[in-house]
């Protein structure tokens, strides 16, 4: 996603809070989903600013991005994340951002 696309999806989007991420979800312009993630620092090193982007990279990818195909949806989806999410196992995050979506989300099986 581009800068003003951000922008955009920060200010009309539809926010839905986790305990570790923010939520940010529009209707897509275009056909497909996207999904796109915001990361500060707050003071991490980059070895740790890099696993946490990967590990929401591959839940938005594997996760979020197949539900909206499920249901065919076409939304941008952007994640920002709070300080806490550093440290947080994939199980957790996975488990924050599914939550933060609804019920209507979370894959069966």
């Amino acid at each position: 996603m581009k800068r003003l696309e951000i922008e955009n999806l920060l200010m009309r989007g539809r926010k839905r809070k986790g305990s570790r991420v923010e939520l940010f979800v529009l209707p897509s312009a275009g056909t497909i989903s996207r999904f796109g993630t915001i990361v500060p620092k707050y003071g991490h090193d980059i070895v740790e600013r890099n696993l946490l982007k990967r590990r929401l990279r591959e839940i938005g990818r594997r996760r979020l991005l197949t539900r909206c195909d499920e249901l065919g949806l076409a939304v941008d989806v952007l994640a920002r994340t709070r300080k806490n999410a550093y440290g947080a196992t994939f199980e957790a995050l996975l488990a924050d951002v599914t939550g933060a979506m609804g019920p209507e989300w979370i894959r069966a099986g």
